[in-house]
């Protein structure tokens, strides 16, 4: 299968760290016999003359790269910040319809590859009725679970749904949303994201807390992600500061950088517990093995997530999860033997920390589910639920008569 992967989630020379799941899921697609990949990944116009720190980084991307072997074309878009959400589909198809357009012509695609419902998967629909491309579309999260509530974008999204040759969810309630939302059930399917066994794997924990600076005898929680509302930071901060008034030798370290910072070491401040919460800041994807190695246990306390990567990654270096029972979560975390799922209030996440700190875990069975779940596997699922449904579309690759 020649597909076209379209998506603004998907590492690039300014933000390398951008949509990794992505690049991971069709890397492993490309490397699997008779398929190949070119990704097209919209990024903002951004005058390099402008002084801003936030948006100087879309202007260090490149034209064109070459990422894990995937040739990535980056078009540009126009988008103004906080005003031009309803109109990003729209920018992001007219940039990119010559570009794609070209592609097409030299090499025919099979079909298109969208991921996030909107505004990514809307401008590919757009493209894929124009080229006479059936698409496939991916939601993420954010994109099901929060866009939806915009009235100026909830129809955009229900037309994306409806007129998508498939649609995948990262995990079964995305999935059931987006037939909700007008996605047809019969092409809609549920695959969750993998594990990079080559980056994730359990490190010798003292080893892990000795590279890191953290103290031998302490007990560890570690949360990884943005530092974002969303997160939870806000109920994780004073659950922690419970336990730590009872646990001298306890410490939190929290990895990952964003907009929340100041509000949350100020929250640590006022709970007393400032020289024992560490925000350590963003880490690159291959240094979380020694963050989630040095932990006794893991925490996600989010709002929302699709398939939360980090939960996966910590169960792969052998640690437990106390995560709230939120979207994904629950598929992930399926059994009380790989970790404890809580509410999203203080005094649940502090419940389910206890726990987990005061529990015998087998970090066999931790691990060994993690590694059941490989890319490798997630990109064989991809494959023939692609195959699938292009088999149900009949799809000839060629360029509709009205383009």
């Amino acid at each position: 299968m020649r597909i076209l992967t379209f998506t603004s989630l998907f590492p690039n020379a300014g933000q390398p760290l951008l949509g990794v799941f992505v690049q991971q899921r069709m890397s492993h697609f490309a490397k699997r016999p008779g398929n190949s990949v070119t990704v097209v990944a919209p990024v903002p116009y951004f005058p390099s003359w402008l002084p801003s720190a936030r948006w100087k980084k879309f202007g260090r991307v490149p034209g064109q790269e070459n990422l894990d072997g995937l040739t990535v074309h980056h078009p540009r878009y126009l988008m103004l910040p906080g005003v031009s959400m309803p109109l990003q589909g729209y920018s992001m198809f007219s940039a990119s319809l010559s570009l794609v357009r070209r592609l097409h012509r030299e090499t025919p695609f099979d079909c298109i590859d969208a991921h996030y419902v909107y505004p990514d998967s809307f401008a590919a629909v757009k493209l894929g009725k124009r080229l006479g491309i059936p698409v496939i579309v991916s939601a993420r999260g954010t994109d099901m679970n929060l866009f939806p509530s915009f009235a100026l974008i909830r129809p955009m999204i229900r037309w994306t749904l409806e007129n998508a040759a498939g649609t995948i969810g990262v995990c079964e309630t995305l999935k059931d949303e987006m037939i909700t939302l007008g996605a047809a059930e019969n092409r809609s399917i549920a695959i969750g994201n993998g594990i990079d066994l080559e980056r994730f794997t359990p490190v010798d924990r003292q080893e892990a807390r000795r590279r890191l600076g953290i103290p031998a005898d302490s007990q560890v929680i570690v949360s990884v992600g943005a530092l974002i509302p969303r997160k939870g930071y806000h109920l994780l901060i004073p659950a922690f500061a419970e336990l730590a008034r009872k646990s001298p030798n306890l410490r939190l370290y929290i990895v990952g950088e964003g907009e929340s910072r100041g509000e949350l070491e100020k929250l640590a401040r006022e709970n007393g517990v400032h020289e024992r919460v560490s925000l350590v800041g963003s880490k690159p994807n291959d240094e979380l093995k020694y963050w989630f190695s040095a932990a006794d246990v893991s925490c996600l306390a989010s709002s929302r997530e699709g398939w939360a990567n980090v939960l996966l990654e910590s169960l792969a270096c052998g640690t437990p999860v106390v995560a709230t029972r939120v979207w994904g979560a629950p598929e992930v975390i399926n059994s009380p033997q790989l970790g404890i799922l809580v509410d999203q209030t203080v005094e649940s996440i502090g419940e389910g920390l206890k726990v987990a700190l005061g529990k015998e875990w087998d970090h066999g069975i931790l691990i060994r589910y993690a590694s059941s779940r490989t890319w490798d596997v997630v990109a064989e699922e991809v494959e023939n639920f692609l195959a699938a449904r292009l088999a149900g579309e009949g799809r000839v690759a060629t360029e509709a008569s009205h383009a």
